[in-house]
């Protein structure tokens, strides 16, 4: 059963069509890419499924439920979280209080808990710090808390994003470009970070234009061409894919 559904999803922008008709699934547990040239649409189906847009057309299914006509907070309760291709870091707060940002949608003090500091809000704190420094830990930055989120490298800055997704504690986690800036040896790491997300159970879903990442993590890719579903296969099958090949991937006599 598909953690993850699309259904002819279909988004329109004035006279233009930015996804057509747009059909996949993911299953729990994979990492999927979805690729395309730039215009294809795809961060346009981000969107779509995070709660940014409202689709035209068709149905977004997370878990059966129907999330499309979701506002962007109930679906990271629901378990989907994701990062940005422009880094939305608080960059005056701290590596901490960054990952503490996204730990505030499971926190189940409220207001007055807050404002007398009761037993079990002071509880909560101490429980979320713990989580905050095991993502921080994870993510490779635990040495880096108490930097401001703005000294950090534009690499180690892209990590931290991930940590903060990771502290909603997501069944999904939505990778919008997550290697873009970064080195070859940051990419590396991320390759590896990545494999031990899914080993930890969180499904992927990744817009990406290193293709060499791409073919390495993806156990599925669905291409996008002009808002259109053009090809959908194991990485191997969309190396061979002519039409991909025309569209995206170049061919090897092409200068």
């Amino acid at each position: 059963m598909s953690l993850l559904s699309i259904k002819r999803l279909t988004k329109s922008f004035g006279g233009l069509t930015a996804v057509n008709n747009v059909s996949f699934d993911v299953e729990p547990g994979q990492i999927v890419g979805l690729i395309g040239p730039n215009g294809a649409g795809k961060t346009t189906v981000f969107n779509l499924i995070t709660g940014i847009y409202r689709p035209d057309q068709g149905e977004i299914l997370f878990d059966q439920q129907a999330v499309s006509r979701l506002p962007t907070h109930r679906t990271i309760s629901l378990g989907i979280a994701r990062t940005f291709q422009t880094i939305r870091l608080f960059q005056n707060l701290s590596v901490l209080e960054n990952v503490l940002s996204g730990r505030h949608c499971l926190m189940k003090s409220g207001v007055f808990s807050s404002l007398l500091h009761t037993p079990r809000q002071r509880r909560e704190e101490r429980a979320a710090l713990v989580k905050v420094l095991q993502y921080l830990e994870f993510v490779g930055l635990s040495d880096q808390a108490e930097q401001l989120a703005k000294n950090l490298s534009y690499g180690n800055q892209r990590l931290l994003e991930i940590a903060r997704a990771l502290a909603t504690e997501p069944r999904l986690l939505i990778l919008d470009e997550p290697a873009g800036g970064m080195n070859e040896q940051e990419t590396s790491s991320l390759v590896a970070l990545i494999t031990r997300m899914r080993e930890n159970g969180i499904t992927i879903l990744l817009i990406e234009h290193d293709m060499s990442l791409v073919m390495r993590v993806c156990e599925n890719i669905v291409v996008l061409e002009y808002g259109s579903k053009i090809a959908e296969g194991s990485p191997e099958e969309i190396k061979q894919n002519r039409r991909v090949i025309e569209a995206y991937l170049g061919t090897e006599d092409e200068e």
